[in-house]
């Protein structure tokens, strides 16, 4: 069960893939990961007013003002993302406007 190895050299070295350093990858992998991070803080903010307006109806809501205060959030949210779709087809739309 105790072999030695006779030629090392007959062994192939694991080939690893290289990381990928081109800008236009990195960007993107950002730029998706803003967009996924921008989308589930609007539904989170949503969700949390949902459950506040419920909890003022079924009168476990203890202060208006609490409820009031994660509606707005779930407002500007809610602004603020239909706010960075309208930019980022304004740029779509730059980018399709440039002569090749």
């Amino acid at each position: 069960m105790n072999q030695m190895i006779t030629n090392p050299s007959s062994f192939k070295p694991l080939s690893l893939k290289a990381a990928d350093t081109n800008p236009v990858a990195v960007a993107k992998s950002d730029f998706s990961k803003v967009i996924n991070s921008t989308i589930n803080q609007a539904v989170d903010a949503e969700a949390k007013s949902d459950q506040s307006i419920q909890a003022l109806q079924s009168g476990k809501a203890k202060n208006l003002h609490e409820v009031m205060i994660s509606v707005e959030k779930a407002d500007i949210s809610l602004k603020m993302l239909v706010q960075f779709r309208n930019k980022a087809l304004q740029a779509y739309e730059e980018v399709m406007r440039m002569q090749i």
